[in-house]
Parts: structure tokens; C-alpha cells; sequence
């Protein structure tokens, strides 16, 4: 888990409780389709649902279908409008991300305070040590770079910000529903009953951990973390195939990081709010969630589509730390 070097502990329940407070009205007890009645979870069915999954009404409420650790499935109401600040974006300070889900090139140039907090005060808590023992950043990495670099590696993707967070709101919705109803393992601070979920035709691995501290964030934005997840969808044998066809004389280490980071999502409830944001996946430090690693787990994207995008070149892609750029001369 991500070690708050601040020391300061954060209620975890009282957290819950800010995070998953609701302000519309309840939620129905079925998804109707078809002429089928799909009961929503708690209700388990011994067979999976056949929806899509991601599924989002024509009431704008969004679901998806859950295996649980016995075997059977849920359909679980996770729509982000019920929860505070999930579509949210920072607006204030980037007005065309709020438009369009990406960043204008001048307003980060021009950005000297992010949430009235000066830009160098953010990057010097995010830095490895401050806030964090992993630290926000990478040691040669600055805030605004971070966000240029990953803006640009959405844009080759043609994706937006929110797009890229919404799987990952996802799954803390999941992680709060059972939360709501107690079906967490307190005691041995561990999500023990939902074990995937069914995300655009294939399964996601899922496993999740509370901590006893709290993490603070760099922004003066009232975020606080106590929870780390860790969310998985090995390659399968065709992508095997495709990668190894491309980068088989990759050295070892560089193809363990290349694989890793294309099968593996090691984070906290933290990163949806910020990719959200401010379209920020932290930098290269442990808890980055990487835009290409979202985009492949959740099958935004394909091997293929990435490699695309970046032909020849996904080890060096995933490694490159964003270094803040010299002014030419």
C-alpha cells in the first residue's frame, strides 16, 4: 500500500461515509430489456445476466455484472451520478478539458495554480517522500508535465479523460456497494465476495484492501485515500502472439514491464477523482494507472490499437518518465 509519509489518519468509515452519501432518488430493483426483468444486486442469480456490461440505461443509470467469490453473478448499480464529485471536472483552472475531456496545450502552459494551489508547492508534495513514501511523481517529473504527457498519450488513443476514468469509478462503486452492506472482511481489511467483473465482453480480476491510515493528496482538494485495489485481465494467447511477434528481442526486464503494465492496475480510490479532474494518472511512480493500461484492461482498446498508435514503440511508451521540456534556444 501507498505509505503516507504525513502520518495522519483518516477515519475509514467516516471516509465511506463522505464518499458514498447519495443525492438522487433511490435506485429501481430491476433492469428491464427486452421483456426480461434482470434483478439488481444484492439479488445473486446462478447464471450470468445477458447484458451488456457496461450497461447504461435510458435513465442515464449505469450498470455492470459482477462474478462473486461462490460462483454466482451480480448486476450491480454503479452509476457515478450517485455519488459526489464522480463527474465532476475541474473547470476553473481547465476550462477545455471540462468542454471536451482533453487539455488545451495553452492552458497548461499558462498554468501557475491548480485548485489555488501554486503548481511547484504540488509537485514538491507529490514528489517520492512528501506526502507519500511512493510518492505522485517520479523524482524527475513535474505536475503540468505529468498532465502534457498523459494528454498526449489519451489523444493517440482518440479517447477523453472521463472516458478513462469511468471504469475505474466502476469499480469503486462496486467496492462501495459492498461496503454499504457490510459484506467487506474488516477484519482481515480485505474485499472477499466480488472477484470480477464483466467489462466490454471480457473479465476483469479484482481484489481490494482498506488500511488503517489515510493518504493526502497534493491538491487542495479534500481527496484522502484508504484503500488500495489491484485490477487484472491477462493477455490472451492471440494478444500473446501479437506482442511477442513485435518486441521478442525485447530484453527480459523491458518485456516484464511492457506485459505488467499492459495486465496489472495497482492503485487506490484516489486516481478515478484525479484522471476525472484534472486528467491526471499520477507519474511514473508505483500507483499510476497508465491510460494505455486502462484503455487494454477494460477493453477500451485493443493490443492491436495500441500498437497502432505507437507502432514499434509500447516498451518505451509505458517507460518514459514525463521530464519537464527545456525551452529551445
Amino acid at each position: 500500500m501507498r505509505e503516507s509519509a504525513a502520518s495522519v489518519l483518516v477515519p475509514i468509515l467516516a471516509w465511506i461515509g463522505t464518499m458514498a452519501s447519495s443525492p438522487v432518488s433511490a435506485a429501481p430493483s430491476f433492469v428491464e430489456r427486452d421483456g426480461v426483468r434482470h434483478p439488481l444486486y444484492p439479488t445473486v442469480t446462478d447464471t450470468c445476466p445477458d447484458l451488456p456490461s457496461p450497461l447504461t440505461t435510458a435513465d442515464g443509470r449505469e450498470y455492470v455484472i459482477v462474478r462473486l467469490y461462490d460462483g454466482g453473478f451480480g448486476l450491480v448499480d454503479v452509476t457515478r451520478a450517485d455519488r459526489p464529485r464522480q463527474l465532476d471536472v475541474d473547470a476553473a483552472d481547465f476550462p477545455t478539458l471540462a468542454r471536451t475531456g482533453r487539455h488545451a496545450a495553452e492552458e497548461l502552459d499558462r498554468a501557475r495554480t491548480i485548485t489555488g494551489r501554486p503548481v511547484a508547492e504540488i509537485t514538491a508534495l507529490a514528489r517520492p517522500g512528501a506526502l507519500s513514501t511512493d510518492g505522485f511523481l517520479a523524482e524527475d517529473e513535474d505536475i503540468v508535465a505529468v498532465l502534457r504527457g498523459d494528454d498526449a498519450l489519451v489523444r493517440a488513443l482518440d479517447l477523453t479523460h472521463p472516458e478513462l476514468a469511468r471504469p475505474l469509478f466502476h469499480v469503486w462503486n462496486l467496492m462501495q456497494a459492498d461496503l454499504d452492506l457490510n459484506r467487506w472482511n474488516m477484519a482481515h481489511h480485505r474485499w472477499e465476495n466480488m472477484t470480477a467483473v464483466k467489462y466490454n465482453g471480457n473479465w476483469v480480476l479484482l481484489d481490494a484492501h482498506d488500511t488503517k491510515g489515510g493518504q493526502l493528496s497534493p491538491f487542495d482538494d479534500g481527496l484522502e485515500g484508504s484503500f488500495w485495489m489491484v485490477i487484472r485481465r491477462p493477455l490472451d494467447p492471440a494478444e500473446e502472439e501479437f506482442l511477442h511477434d513485435r518486441y521478442a528481442r525485447e530484453s527480459p526486464d523491458r518485456w516484464n514491464h511492457l506485459h505488467g503494465t499492459l495486465t496489472r492496475i495497482y492503485t487506490g480510490e484516489m486516481e478515478p477523482y484525479y484522471v476525472q479532474w484534472y486528467g491526471f494518472y499520477e507519474g511514473h511512480a508505483a500507483w499510476r494507472v497508465d491510460p494505455l493500461a486502462i484503455a487494454r484492461v477494460f477493453g477500451l482498446r485493443s493490443v492491436a490499437e495500441l500498437e497502432q498508435a505507437y507502432p514499434l514503440r509500447l516498451p518505451d511508451v509505458l517507460r518514459e518518465h514525463h521530464n519537464v521540456q527545456e525551452p529551445e534556444r
